[in-house]
């Protein structure tokens, strides 16, 4: 007789690697193209299978159980094997491809809704998307070309501007902000992973606004946009932003930007070698970022 695997449903699995791979559940979502609903889903899904958590899950993120880390290299180097024998099997003949590396963030909120768009006009290109909040070095080879949010000087790149970045004050419109002294009596949310000096935070806020007496200091912190955003759009607050970033629930009415002031930011760059930018590919992934992913998304 042929031995039935015992196996839990292969998507539960991927989904737990990648999240233990990346630490983060909004991380995994984004490598595998699907909502972090749908991970959180997967993984629960796994862990009712195997009748025990994989995961500790607290406000600033995830760590493995002791079975998550027992689970987690046999089913990492599996998969790596699965993907090496496919590898050896694939026609030789490789298609086109251009990577682009730019931010998480940036990655989830203008690259991804754009995609489409690019498929559409490049059938024969294969764009990657290397997100992450290092700066790659482009002359390494890792990326062809990278958006980055910088002023510059861009040190042996070919640079050019892609659009300006603007924070405000956004929050869930149910709270009923209608004047900047209505945030005295409104929870403060607060992103920490910028460190530039002169950050889009709620100190610099007020102080545009005058208004002093707001306590700038106080209110559950954040070290990802993300959550930062959906905690206000749950109304547990309200947030300093990028307007530009969260553009999409802007439009759809999940958050407003009540009033100002609006702080300026730094300009988003395209940014590539010389040589890079010459080449039809990325002139290509160029071309599509002025369009598609400068302009409404």
């Amino acid at each position: 007789m042929i031995r039935r695997r015992k196996l839990p449903p292969l998507g539960a699995l991927r989904a737990f690697e990648a999240a233990a791979r990346h630490m983060s559940f909004q991380r995994a979502a984004e490598e595998l193209s699907v909502t972090p609903t749908a991970v959180s889903h997967q993984i629960r899904l796994l862990e009712d299978t195997l009748s025990q958590p994989l995961f500790v899950r607290r406000v600033r993120g995830v760590t493995l159980t002791e079975a998550g880390l027992s689970l987690y290299p046999t089913l990492r180097d599996g998969l790596d094997a699965f993907e090496r024998a496919v590898e050896t099997i694939r026609p030789q003949a490789r298609r086109r491809s251009v990577t682009l590396t730019a931010t998480t963030l940036f990655t989830a909120r203008r690259l991804l809704p754009a995609l489409d768009a690019f498929g559409r006009a490049n059938p024969d290109l294969d764009l990657k998307l290397h997100a992450s909040d290092d700066v790659v070095d482009l002359a390494s080879g890792k990326a062809d070309i990278a958006v980055r949010y910088a002023s510059g000087p861009f040190d042996a790149l070919v640079a050019e501007p892609l659009f300006a970045e603007r924070f405000g004050v956004l929050c869930d419109p149910r709270l009923g902000l209608s004047h900047p002294r209505d945030l005295l009596s409104t929870p403060l949310l607060h992103i920490d992973w910028r460190r530039r000096g002169d950050d889009p935070d709620w100190e610099r806020w007020a102080r545009m606004a005058g208004l002093t007496e707001l306590a700038v200091g106080k209110g559950p912190r954040f070290t990802d946009d993300s959550h930062a955003l959906q905690a206000a759009i749950a109304g547990y607050g309200a947030v300093i932003g990028s307007l530009e970033l969260a553009r999409p629930e802007l439009e759809a009415g999940l958050l407003v930007n009540p009033f100002g002031p609006i702080l300026p930011g730094e300009v988003y760059h395209i940014v590539a070698t010389p040589g890079a930018m010459a080449t039809e590919g990325v002139s290509a992934v160029r071309a599509w970022l002025k369009t598609a992913v400068a302009g409404p998304v």
